[in-house]
């Protein structure tokens, strides 16, 4: 027992011995450790390398200007065909809604009255003819005997008379030929115009009256060109009118649902006064109907260019950002630092937007990097072709 005791202690006195050879030995290399740092000096500070960020180089950019309107397509020439004689409907020569070209035969309104009609003019006229003859030869002969006073002066009138009575039956009788000539020819209904014909609303068989309340029995449409009217807005209407070159302002067109598909042509007319109500201006667009798939009555997406291009500068979409109702863009200056710079902007143009004021050609402007940057911040541009998706040459409002 006496000898596990002293074991202890002798235990105890070795660790104490131990643990203030650490605390010397410690504190000595902590003091070196010290000196030595007094010696070299503060450790030097690593700056940090500036973050690189995408730019686009603003640049003027030349541009047609674009306004989108919605419209209603219209025939340049529609006619409504009616019966001219009356009578029956004896043929009908033409395929519902196909084509049809001008002085093509589409009805025959049973012709057997209006040539008899004709024959009889025509023998009128020859009666007519024959009595002129025989007329200018009595005058003749009375004209003759009135200088040797062998016929009396009442005589000589009558025969001259005659022969004027006879000379206005064959003008007479020649307006009843022309008159027979034309029903016959109405009888033979023709296409006035070129182009999409309608369906029969009468067949063979239906009796049709002429006049006034003349029964429809087709239409026709043309379709080498269609007119695309729509409204346009007062500011739109005057910045065309006064930079509008030779009448010619450039218009396309597409169908909804077939974007593919754009037709091209100019404007054709403005209305001649502005709508009170809507503060706009009618306008009316003709266009090639190249395939003849455009039809009278169909909705269609319009765009009115400029006169000619401008040159404006752009900046894609993806580099502005928004403080309440201001727009900014971030550029990076001269000295590679961010500054905050505000912008007015106006029209789209598929997926830029024209500056109105805040930049210059030549100014640095970040995109994809707004969120990651602050003004005054350090960076490093690295340059970035930027379009936005616009095709060069369009801009749309």
């Amino acid at each position: 027992m006496a000898n596990d005791n002293a074991r202890n202690n002798h235990r105890l006195t070795l660790t104490g011995v131990a643990a203030a050879v650490a605390l010397i030995i410690g504190g000595a290399t902590l003091h070196y450790s010290h000196q030595v740092r007094a010696e070299q000096g503060p450790a030097p500070v690593e700056e940090a390398t500036p973050q690189p960020v995408d730019v686009v180089v603003v640049a003027p950019t030349e541009i047609r200007v674009w306004h989108e309107f919605s419209g209603r397509l219209q025939a340049v020439d529609r006619v409504e065909i009616k019966p001219r004689v009356s009578g029956m409907i004896s043929d009908v020569h033409f395929r519902e809604g196909g084509k049809v070209s001008k002085d093509d035969l589409l009805f025959v309104i049973d012709k057997r009255p209006y040539q008899a009609s004709s024959d009889r003019a025509k023998a009128a006229l020859q009666e007519a003819e024959a009595e002129v003859a025989l007329t200018r030869n009595e005058l003749t002969r009375a004209k003759q005997l009135i200088k040797k006073k062998s016929v009396s002066k009442s005589q000589f009138d009558s025969a001259q008379s005659a022969h004027k009575a006879a000379l206005a039956k064959v003008a007479a009788a020649e307006a009843e030929l022309t008159q027979a000539k034309l029903n016959y020819e109405y009888a033979h209904v023709r296409a006035p115009i070129s182009g999409r014909i309608d369906r029969a609303e009468l067949t063979v068989g239906n009796l049709v009256e002429a006049g006034p309340g003349a029964p429809t029995l087709t239409s026709i449409v043309s379709t080498d060109q269609i007119y695309a009217t729509f409204d346009v807005d007062e500011q739109t209407y005057l910045d065309s009118v006064r930079r509008q070159r030779d009448g010619q302002l450039p218009v396309e067109l597409r169908l909804a649902g077939d974007g593919d598909k754009v037709y091209h042509g100019v404007i054709h007319s403005f209305g001649n006064q502005m709508d009170a109500t809507t503060g706009t201006i009618r306008a009316r667009a003709i266009l090639d109907n190249t395939d003849g798939a455009l039809l009278p009555g169909m909705f269609a997406d319009i765009r009115l260019g400029a006169a000619d291009k401008s040159k404006l500068l752009l900046i894609s979409e993806r580099a502005v950002g928004t403080n309440q109702d201001q727009k900014y863009v971030y550029v990076v200056t001269a000295d590679n630092e961010v500054a905050y710079r505000e912008v007015k902007l106006g029209r789209s143009v598929d997926g830029q937007r024209v500056v109105l004021s805040g930049l210059d050609a030549g100014d640095k402007v970040m995109v994809n990097s707004l969120l990651r940057v602050q003004p005054g911040t350090k960076v490093q541009p690295v340059a970035n072709v930027d379009t936005g998706g616009t095709e060069p040459g369009d801009a749309q409002s």
